[in-house]
């Protein structure tokens, strides 16, 4: 064999090291489990016979150079004949069929771009073209019916003084008053496509269009412009405040813009309004009023009504309600009537009639209703895939979702009312050969007689009378849930510990989502109240039906589920053996100075400051209970975490280091923020959670397990060698 097979053979199997089981049957392994591809989005072409889709691919542990997942733009028919368009090292954003369905457009930042451009591939053959490019990031794209027009939605350029001072050395950030807003761009897409044909400055980096200067009369509207003769390519609307969604009209007079009144976190959360603008003069037609969290929006068919998803009341802490209002904005009419769980995708079949996709209990439903008639609700769903998106051809009858079940992640499946659901596409062909544990929803009654659903994964084999090693899994928000699908991630790799004989248990405790508003509020004014009474009360329904080891049961979660997690090691210390947090609250009275979302925090579940009542603020945040602490906890987060200061773990773990001897590690990645994103980090947080429950709930306790991965310095020690 030559130098250059031999080395090529290396570097493969150093690619598939650790994916090394993949050829024989047995359970998952964490780093599969990390590695498992998914379908981010899906969109359904025009006549209704094809299917595009962004699908994530994780990059290879050890192998590729770390980041996150690549996001790669794939076409199935109806038949799930798949093919790939974007596909590699790319990141492929937003997608868009064109109107007469013969190409896509696709954002995505390649080659030498600077920013997040805008690209076009025809459907039948041929490249990729870059048909413009801006002075920032392109994000969301949204095509008239007639295909003329393509709004996007970008974030104001800074002034070019800025980066001059940058580069001297004055580089200060004014905390939230810098941030710079987001803008409504309306794209001439015949005209962008006629200069990028002929390589001009529109679909160059080195002579793009610049924002920021006027180029024709109306109600506010800016344009780039593009040279002293042709008209701007695309012009910004001068509309009063940042844009995060907007759509298009059926005939492209108007479009629907959600504003959020600044371009910070807590204002998209709590405080945006849908606009309605007219195109041509970006003039202001009228205002949605209403309160609270929004959600989608879309047209109807003739033009005269939008319907949306929004919340309740400005207390109600999700979206889940159905709307309907004027095409002229004003005062919306609620169509649902309190339906018992949460809506969360809609689209129009006619002009008297929607579909909708609504989260019940674990399960999901399609549905419809007709706006001007009393809401119907139906059945209650016991089983199917979890529908996540929801994309179609009313003409047609049938719908592009992206869907998952207890056996995969999310996939690109195909609906009909006629036909139910049908898969389309099979992304992780690794699962064929693996050993699943089994899943089922349990409920059971906490102890003030309310009844909690939950779902329970593995043990891979369970034998009647012995009991096991459990791990409470508590989902984020808390405004969300746990469904029947699938239930390993980096988070929580169940698949991977059920084959160890754990069992892993996600209830969805009082202030969860899925089952209406009422059950929705239940945390109010109580936080880590009897919400997490209820983790408890989990625990005790596991040890009764003879499944738990009681002295055996560990706590984990992220986020609002980090909090859970962290008053479980503390207050609820009695209860739990050992206890992983991930970007976890410790103090409330800190927590309302340095998150990104004290607003809605207040509103839609404290509603209360920390200074209304200190002591309580205090005595609902775990540091102050450190100092009980004899649950073995590991804490992890990013240091650039924006929702929950990274200080709120390091408090914790200073508290209980000072005021215990209880063991307590504390681990940090660089540059993540609110969640790992880089497949390496992901790896590493699966890993030392796996080790931690593993040590504590199976092994001999005591000290924690070494602060070093083993399998880190195997992996790397095995991919030198491979490319020597």
């Amino acid at each position: 064999m030559s130098f250059a097979r031999r080395n090529l053979a290396l570097l493969l199997s150093a690619a598939a090291a650790f994916v090394a089981a993949a050829s024989s049957a047995g359970p998952l392994t964490v780093e599969e489990i990390v590695t498992l591809r998914s379908v981010a989005t899906a969109e359904m072409s025009p006549d209704g016979e094809r299917i595009a889709y962004v699908l994530r691919v994780p990059r290879r542990p050890y192998v590729d150079d770390d980041g996150p997942a690549y996001r790669e733009l794939h076409v199935t028919d109806l038949e799930g004949r798949s093919r790939g368009y974007v596909i590699g090292k790319v990141d492929v954003r937003d997608i868009e069929w064109s109107a007469d369905g013969k190409k896509i457009f696709y954002t995505a930042k390649r080659d030498d771009d600077e920013h997040v451009a805008l690209y076009e591939i025809p459907i039948d053959g041929g490249e990729s073209r870059r048909l413009y490019a801006h002075d920032t990031d392109i994000g969301e794209l949204e095509l008239s019916n007639d295909g003329r027009k393509l709004a996007f939605l970008a974030a104001d350029a800074p002034p070019e003084h800025w980066e001059k001072l940058r580069e001297k050395g004055f580089d200060a950030e004014v905390y939230e008053e810098s941030a710079l807003p987001t803008g409504v761009w309306i794209l001439d897409v015949a005209r962008a496509a006629e200069r990028a044909s002929r390589g001009s400055p529109a679909a160059s980096p080195e002579g793009r269009d610049r924002p920021g200067e006027r180029r024709r009369t109306g109600a506010g509207a800016r344009g780039q412009r593009s040279d002293a003769e042709e008209p701007p390519l695309a012009i910004r609307a001068e509309l009063p405040g940042s844009a995060s969604v907007v759509r298009f009209s059926p005939d492209g007079t108007r479009y629907a813009v959600a504003l959020a009144p600044t371009p910070l976190i807590d204002d998209f959360y709590v405080n945006r309004k849908i606009t309605i603008v007219e195109t041509e003069t970006s003039r202001v037609i009228g205002r949605v009023e209403h309160e609270g969290k929004l959600g989608e929006f879309v047209w109807s068919p003739d033009g005269t009504r939008i319907a949306f998803i929004g919340a309740a009341d400005p207390n109600d802490p999700l979206e889940g309600r159905l709307y309907v209002v004027s095409a002229d904005g004003g005062e919306p009419r609620r169509v649902d009537r309190d339906y018992p769980g949460h809506i969360e995708r809609l689209m129009w079949l006619d002009a008297e009639t929607l579909l909708y996709v609504g989260a019940r209990g674990v399960f999901t439903e399609i549905a419809r209703t007709r706006v001007d008639e009393p809401f119907e609700i139906p059945p209650e769903p016991e089983g199917g895939p979890i529908v996540r998106t929801l994309h179609g051809n009313a003409a047609g009858r049938r719908f592009a979702l992206v869907a998952e079940t207890p056996q995969h992640p999310q996939e690109v499946y195909v609906w009909s009312e006629a036909e139910g659901y049908r898969r389309l596409t099979r992304s992780n062909p690794i699962l064929d050969e693996r050993d699943l544990a089994p899943q089922e929803v349990l409920r059971y009654t906490a102890r003030d007689g309310l009844v909690i659903e939950g779902i329970l994964v593995g043990p891979m084999q369970r034998q009647p009378g012995r009991r096991y090693p459990v791990v409470i899994a508590v989902h984020g928000g808390p405004e969300s849930h746990f469904s029947h699908g699938w239930m390993s991630s980096y988070t929580f790799p169940a698949q991977a510990m059920a084959a160890d004989g754990f069992a892993f248990f996600y209830p969805n405790y009082r202030a969860s989502t899925g089952r209406g508003v009422e059950f929705s509020k239940l945390d109010h004014r109580d936080p880590a109240g009897r919400e997490f009474d209820d983790l408890v009360d989990a625990k005790a329904y596991l040890v009764e039906i003879g499944l738990a080891d009681p002295g055996r049961v560990g706590i984990s979660g992220a986020s609002y589920g980090g909090y859970a997690s962290m008053w479980g090691a503390t207050a609820l210390t009695e209860h739990f053996a050992a206890a992983v947090a991930f970007v976890g609250l410790s103090d409330l009275i800190a927590a309302a100075g340095t998150s990104d979302i004290p607003h809605e925090l207040h509103q839609v579940h404290w509603r209360a400051w920390p200074w209304d009542d200190w002591q309580f603020a205090l005595e609902r945040s775990p540091i102050y209970h450190a100092g009980k602490t004899r649950t073995p906890l590991l804490i992890l987060g990013g240091d650039a975490d924006p929702r929950v200061d990274p200080s709120q773990s390091l408090a914790l773990y200073r508290h209980i280091k000072l005021r215990t001897d209880t063991p307590v590690r504390l681990v940090r990645y660089p540059g993540e923020q609110h969640g790992n994103r880089d497949t390496a980090a992901q790896l590493d947080y699966a890993l030392r959670m796996q080790r931690w429950m593993k040590h504590y709930l199976q092994g001999p306790g005591g000290e924690p397990p070494p602060y070093e991965l083993d399998v880190h310095v195997e992996r790397l020690g095995a991919a030198a060698a491979a490319q020597e």
